[in-house]
């Protein structure tokens, strides 16, 4: 695709902090691409980081706000394993990243101790044999993006059931914010098991097993409205209070959690989930058992429920008010209510092995790995090797696990593939770069030139693809090729269906991002979570269906320095839903209102495309023009579907005739859900 074609072709914010609301994300906006990505030297890991390093949070704590784009922990530091409590705290208070690897039981010293967790970590459990005995985790003001995984946090109880003098909790947070709490067992401390106070935001627990304590699960004690929080997919079993008491949350999400009180037993529920002062909360889909008052509201909360069961209750079960739509901040999709005491049974709690996807029903075959390494350590050198020797037709997953390295090579999936992941096996996504320099123009070896579409890095023709933790780069050097006509450089090109691309970055100049599909009458879905688009013109293009969710689109200045470029050219079929930006920011080291989100690309002048983009929930620096949309060869983009939605930052303007915006009506028809079409993308 060209800038000049030879063929006509055609949350709101607050002034304190932020709501956790993707609209809200002007700090956010400001982050550079370096900082961002762990450019920069550093030394080898002393441990190889495992598949999971690279999971990220979701709920809350994916969301962009307070200048933490979601929450990925140590991700881009080292990775070591502990034994030691020594060993632990050395790497859990240290200023740098790290994934910090449990492999023992650790016993705190004194009884109580809580290791002071400083921002940007993974505390992951090797296994199950990752366990902390007699004290917990401490997570002060301003401390911001860290994981707490698959580990047992248990026992310091000191004999005394509602104790008052010991705060020994097992995770307790004072103000911080992007943290996410997934597939622990937590139990019998001498306070309570997860503490999130004191305007503590963007938080996610999920899949834990929570038990056998006083007080499970405390959230506020604050006066100020702000905490937003997600709770789901945990067994709550065993604990007599705050399971969990909400109080003063602005947004508090809950949703398939199983609280059990088991009957016979010496411990009694006196409540389950509690909404407490001006708490706004969302209960979907819970399982209660056996639970006394198991859902009760202050006068002054607002508590709506959805889809709860009640077996052998008794008590209060309260509701009342309005709250909100959790789709506004982030995607999720429930689990039936009736399958929530089997999912959390077996899926609760650490795992053996841990990954993206942790519903407990979802089983893929077991997935063959093929492995990559420049320097002879691996099965291949190369990447195109690799998916060479997957056979045609394969039935099932199989994963090419690409070490460190930069890979100077074209690489293409055929559509005769499917079920194949890429994936970096580094620390950061910067560690893998795959790369080539094909421009449109660039004379093939048999004669004639590669076209866009042939211009690929690496092409993906086969359905049910992924990549993760890598980053696809075509370098062309526009400048050095000033003669060359064709200046169009893809980096990644798909033409399938159900693509999953997580945590990856696509960088280049002039279309960067190809999202097609098979052909004109073929759907092609795309989900891109938790990654970054880095380029200047046309630069995310084509007529898939397309998702960019909880991402970071960077603008760059064109070759000879100037600013001036367009985000997006979808060519969608009349019938076919576009490309999607939601829940993301859009950045760059450009000259303000110089860019355009978007124009209409009627490929080959086929005028019966009705090229689509919407844009909703996402932070605009100033780099976007005050009127947005612009025509394309001949097609004017007010005849096609171009739109807004709760957009926030420097960029983002009021609703006009050049600047349309979606009624709250027309966008709960424009869901990530809706693009997706039954479709939930895992990883896998």
């Amino acid at each position: 695709m060209s800038e000049i074609r030879s063929k006509a072709r055609h949350r709101r914010s607050r002034t304190a902090l932020a709501a956790g609301v993707p609209l809200a994300l002007t700090a956010a906006g400001v982050m550079s691409y370096g900082t961002v990505f762990g450019v920069g030297a550093r030394a080898e890991a002393a441990a190889a980081a495992p598949a999971w390093a690279a999971d990220t949070a979701d709920g809350f704590a994916s969301v962009n706000s307070l200048g933490q784009n979601g929450t990925y922990g140590g991700r881009d530091g080292k990775t070591v394993t502990v034994k030691t409590l020594a060993d632990l705290e050395k790497y859990a208070t240290a200023a740098e990243p790290y994934v910090i690897v449990v492999a023992a039981t650790i016993t705190m010293n004194p009884v109580g101790k809580e290791i002071k967790v400083r921002s940007d970590k993974t505390i992951v459990g090797a296994g199950t044999s990752g366990h902390i005995v007699g004290g917990g985790f401490f997570l002060g003001s301003g401390v911001h993006n860290v994981i707490i995984r698959n580990l047992t946090i248990r026992d310091a109880y000191q004999g005394v059931w509602n104790d008052k003098e010991h705060d020994f909790d097992a995770i307790q947070m004072d103000g911080a914010h992007h943290v996410w709490i997934d597939h622990n067992d937590l139990r019998n401390m001498a306070d309570g098991l997860i503490d999130v106070r004191k305007d503590t935001t963007n938080v996610t627990v999920s899949w834990n097993k929570l038990s056998n304590d006083n007080k499970a699960f405390g959230i506020g004690w604050t006066d100020n409205v702000v905490t937003d929080i997600t709770v789901h997919h945990n067994w709550i079993r065993e604990t007599e209070q705050r399971n969990p008491s909400t109080d003063n949350a602005a947004h508090a999400h809950l949703y398939n959690n199983f609280l059990e009180d088991v009957a016979g037993t010496t411990i009694k529920s006196s409540y389950g989930n509690y909404a407490r002062g001006k708490t706004k909360m969302l209960l979907e889909n819970s399982y209660f058992q056996g639970m006394t008052n198991p859902v009760i509201k202050d006068s002054t909360a607002s508590l709506v429920q959805k889809g709860n069961t009640f077996v052998s209750t008794t008590g209060r079960n309260e509701g009342g008010g309005t709250a909100f739509d959790p789709k506004s901040y982030y995607g999720y999709s429930l689990d039936k209510t009736a399958d929530v005491p089997g999912l959390l049974k077996s899926g609760a709690g650490p795992r053996g092995s841990i990954g993206t996807a942790s519903t407990a029903t979802t089983k893929a075959a077991a997935a063959t790995t093929l492995t990559v390494a420049k320097d002879g350590t691996g099965q291949y050198s190369t990447v195109q090797a690799a998916v060479n020797a997957v056979p045609a037709n394969n039935p099932s997953r199989v994963v090419i696990a690409v070490k460190p390295g930069t890979y100077r090579e074209l690489v293409k999936v055929p559509s005769n593939k499917p079920h194949v992941t890429i994936q970096g096996t580094g620390g950061s996504r910067k560690d893998t770069t795959i790369v080539y320099n094909n421009a449109s123009g660039t004379p093939k070896p048999g004669g004639g030139t590669y076209g866009t579409g042939g211009s690929a890095t690496v092409a993906v023709e086969a359905d049910d693809f992924q990549a993760r933790n890598l980053t696809v780069s075509n370098d062309f050097d526009e400048a050095a090729n000033q003669s060359l006509s064709g200046h169009q450089a893809v980096a990644l090109r798909t033409a399938a269906d159900k693509v999953f691309l997580d945590s990856i970055i696509v960088e280049g100049d002039q279309d960067t991002l190809l999202l097609d599909t098979a052909a004109k009458d073929r759907l092609g879905r795309v989900y891109m979570k938790n990654s970054y688009i880095v380029g200047n013109v046309d630069f995310i293009f084509g007529r898939a269906t397309a998702v960019i969710d909880g991402s970071v689109i960077t603008l760059k200045k064109r070759w000879n320095g100037t600013s001036a470029g367009y985000i997006t050219a979808p060519s969608t079929a009349a019938d076919r839903k576009g490309i999607l930006i939601a829940n993301s920011t859009v950045n760059g080291g450009v000259s303000d209102r110089t860019f355009y989100l978007g124009r209409p690309w009627h490929a080959g002048g086929d005028a019966s495309l009705d090229p689509q983009t919407t844009i909703r929930n996402t932070s605009l620096s100033a780099a976007i023009r005050t009127t947005p949309w612009t025509d394309m060869s001949g097609f004017s983009w007010k005849d096609d579907r171009f739109a807004e939605y709760k957009n926030t930052g420097a960029g983002a303007g009021a609703a006009g005739s050049e600047r349309p915006h979606l009624t709250d009506a027309q966008a709960a028809g424009q869901e990530v859900a809706d693009w997706l079409a039954g479709w939930t993308p895992a990883a896998s």
